[in-house]
């Protein structure tokens, strides 16, 4: 199994991403997906998820009205749309699959499997 983070790059603040998590060997659409982030010398902190049922979803605060996650299942990738970008939103995101049904979390020891990141730079 191997999930993959990308679309990070350097943008503006208060400008838009578009991040993307693919997977080989699991099909997406039957895991609840997690978006994390990491600033070194910080713990991972969990940005969004999205059901495997009914694509229920779940934001933190600091994202909250500013992303959003979503799924193309014929495609196997979830997005995470970041827009109004900001200075703090610099970190190495990650995505990660948890075989939990109808539910999703953002907590790190739930997750069975891990993408490696994609950086995202934000400048002010």
């Amino acid at each position: 199994v191997q999930l993959q983070a990308s679309g990070g790059g350097l943008v503006q603040a208060g400008g838009s991403l578009r991040l993307s998590c693919t997977a080989s060997g699991i099909v997406l659409k039957f895991y609840a997906i997690a978006w994390f982030r990491q600033v070194p010398g910080k713990e991972r902190e969990g940005v969004s998820c999205i059901d495997s049922v009914r694509d229920r979803t779940s934001y933190t605060d600091s994202v909250k009205d500013r992303v959003t996650i979503s799924r193309d299942d014929a495609k196997n990738t979830v997005y995470l749309q970041m827009s109004s970008l900001k200075a703090e939103d610099t970190a190495i995101y990650y995505c990660a699959a948890d075989r939990r049904f109808d539910d999703c979390t953002v907590v790190v020891s739930d997750q069975d499997y891990w993408g490696q990141g994609t950086q995202v730079t934000v400048s002010s």
